[in-house]
């Protein structure tokens, strides 16, 4: 049989991503965590601003990036080499058993901020290791012109899931040599660094990431007690950006793909980090949510075709790495941000520092626009 054939033939037995067991098996345990894990994040971060300062509430979020900063590499690691389906789910299943754990101490104490900061770090160590694996994870279960479909499904899902389907097996990472896990890790970021879409992509990454967790993290809970607007104001914001980065995230689902994807992230990170000093300046809640829509829709459109394009840019076998590095900065590096983002608006007020957050994410956008391999960038 040809070559040609055989790819015919391979493409006519290959299935859409939301017509795969696989997939919608994987997806349906990944949603299913979805609504535990916004509630834990938005209680931790309204009960930190609640019972401390604003420093105080920054250093209470960050707390969990330092962990993560100082293992997740290490995390990528694992995932290549054990593979990531042992990592995700056993990651996974600790943490629901340290939030039963704490559920029930809290039917009897009072939560403190030593509490918040001790659970902070407990799961930091364990999004160290569940983040490489859940993004290393995809190429195991659809084929590579799915990949772009299936980011736009998880980001659907929004957050971290269980997964529970079988994977393929991936031939590139069992025949490689066995080798020592740091040299491993050094092999990983050479690949990055030589890699024409690879190194300017996650330097976007980065910068993106820098500039929109402080604000919808820690600064978000100030600017709703700052207004006013209470709990429920800051819930209405929430479900805003939910809503926008849903819609983000249900167009790359339903699409497949995005023509010139390298051009269509950058510019709608330039829109998205508009929206998010324009949230800081509008005296409404309804206003504000609305805004939170745009920010949605524009941010998480540029991360989906950024998860989608680190997806199928990488080769399988250092995907565990590659993943690592992308999470590092955006759940190591980047909240470290909370504190100096609380003392920043108690100093100054939100206006400022929303409005330095959307400097930092327009400064990414606007290096990944200026890399001519980004921004031609293609999904398959």
């Amino acid at each position: 049989m040809s070559a040609v054939d055989s790819k015919a033939m391979a493409a006519a037995v290959e299935r859409p991503a939301y017509r795969d067991t696989n997939v919608l098996r994987w997806l349906g345990a990944y949603a299913a965590s979805t609504v535990g894990d916004t509630i834990y994040y938005l209680a931790l971060s309204w009960a930190a601003t609640r019972g401390g300062s604003p420093a105080q509430a920054g250093v209470v979020l960050a707390i969990s990036a330092v962990p993560r900063a100082l293992l997740m590499l290490g995390g990528g690691v694992l995932a290549d080499r054990l593979g990531p389906r042992r990592v995700v789910i056993a990651s996974d299943a600790a943490r629901s058993v340290i939030v039963l754990g704490v559920a029930a101490l809290l039917l009897v104490a009072a939560p403190g901020l030593w509490l918040l900061a001790a659970v902070a770090v407990v799961f930091g160590v364990l999004d160290a290791l569940f983040m490489p694996a859940v993004g290393a994870l995809p190429p195991r279960i659809a084929p590579p012109g799915q990949l772009a479909r299936i980011q736009g499904m998880r980001g659907l899902a929004s957050r971290l899931a269980t997964v529970v389907g079988r994977q393929r097996t991936d031939p590139s990472a069992d025949d490689r040599p066995k080798a020592t896990a740091l040299r491993d890790l050094t092999g990983g970021l050479t690949y990055i660094r030589r890699h024409r879409v690879l190194a300017p992509l996650l330097v976007v990454i980065a910068l993106g990431d820098l500039g929109f967790v402080g604000p919808l993290n820690v600064g978000l809970a100030l600017l709703a007690d700052d207004r006013g607007w209470g709990a429920s104001g800051m819930g209405w914001i929430l479900a805003g950006f939910g809503i926008g980065s849903g819609a983000a995230s249900l167009l790359l689902a339903v699409r497949g793909r995005i023509a010139r994807a390298g051009l269509v992230q950058g510019l709608a990170l330039v829109v998205g980090a508009g929206a998010i000093a324009a949230l800081a300046v509008v005296p409404h809640i309804v206003a504000a949510a609305g805004i939170a829509v745009a920010i949605g829709l524009f941010a998480g459109l540029s991360g989906a075709v950024c998860s989608a394009l680190v997806q199928t840019q990488t080769d399988p076998a250092y995907l565990g790495r590659v993943t690592s590095v992308s999470t590092f900065f955006s759940l190591g590096v980047a909240p470290l941000s909370f504190p100096l983002t609380g003392a920043a608006v108690g100093l100054w007020g939100t206006v400022p520092v929303f409005t330095a957050s959307a400097a930092v994410c327009a400064l990414g956008a606007v290096y990944g626009l200026c890399s001519k391999g980004l921004r031609g960038a293609e999904l398959p």
